[in-house]
């Protein structure tokens, strides 16, 4: 990791309800074109996590900072406009729009740098150009994912927030989202990514956090906690198992 970390998330209490807190000093760090991996069991807290970093929940306590700025109490559309991508689990496409319409609804704040970004996005994800003028309601669940990450790197983010991209996906489909994924990262964007499937999670991602009632359980690298012993049998069972 950087010296010097993209994204801090630093002692995080956050929740929905008041008095209720899902999040119970949670801390988080992404280094520069490091993908960074979130599990945990369910109820953990760790779509709460990525919401509370894009200013979807309310931070109660904890600092979030971008490239060393506070930017615990921006909105979401200061967020994106500084460099921050967020991508949810569900309804992340306009589905009665085409895909390059739904690219151009994701440079809304910057309509003057389309042709750069079209030709950066689509030589990412080649499929979307080859589907431009075609409905997102009509693609396949692979597709609207990868239309989905595709306009959040429309505003050319430093840092891009993934919540669980391989929900409701075949395992063929999985992974191609999974190499994808880290295609975007090897291009330089650094992606913090809360993922359901663990073992594919760890398996790609330099670094990982388990989270657990709301803490940060356990750290390190991807393939360190594929392996380490408590991991697969706390969080990981008998699918996390690796011979």
């Amino acid at each position: 990791m950087s010296d010097h970390p993209v994204l801090v998330a630093d002692d995080l209490v956050a929740g929905y309800l008041p008095g209720v807190d899902i999040l119970r000093g949670c801390s988080v760090e992404v280094g520069q074109g490091e993908l960074v991996g979130i599990i945990g069991p369910n109820g953990a807290g760790k779509s709460t996590l990525i919401k509370a970093v894009f200013g979807l929940v309310d931070v109660r306590s904890g600092v979030v900072r971008l490239r060393g700025d506070d930017i615990t109490s921006n909105v979401a559309h200061e967020l994106v406009a500084i460099g921050v991508g967020y991508v949810p689990q569900r309804d992340n496409v306009f589905s009665s729009l085409t895909v390059e319409e739904n690219l151009r609804m994701g440079l809304y704040l910057d309509p003057g740098s389309w042709d750069r970004m079209w030709a950066r996005v689509t030589g990412l994800f080649p499929r979307l150009g080859e589907r431009s003028g075609q409905r997102a309601g009509l693609l396949s669940g692979g597709e609207r994912q990868m239309l989905a990450m595709g306009r959040a790197l429309m505003m050319d983010p430093s840092v891009l927030l993934l919540d669980e991209p391989s929900a409701g996906l075949s395992p063929l489909m999985q992974d191609q989202i999974f190499e994808n994924i880290r295609t975007v990262c090897d291009a330089g964007v650094s992606i913090l990514m809360v993922e359901q499937n663990a073992r594919r999670c760890l398996q790609i991602c330099d670094r990982a956090y388990v989270l657990d009632q709301g803490v940060d359980a356990y750290s390190g690298p991807g393939s360190e906690l594929l392996h380490d012993p408590k991991v697969v049998e706390l969080y990981l069972g008998t699918l996390g198992k690796v011979d």
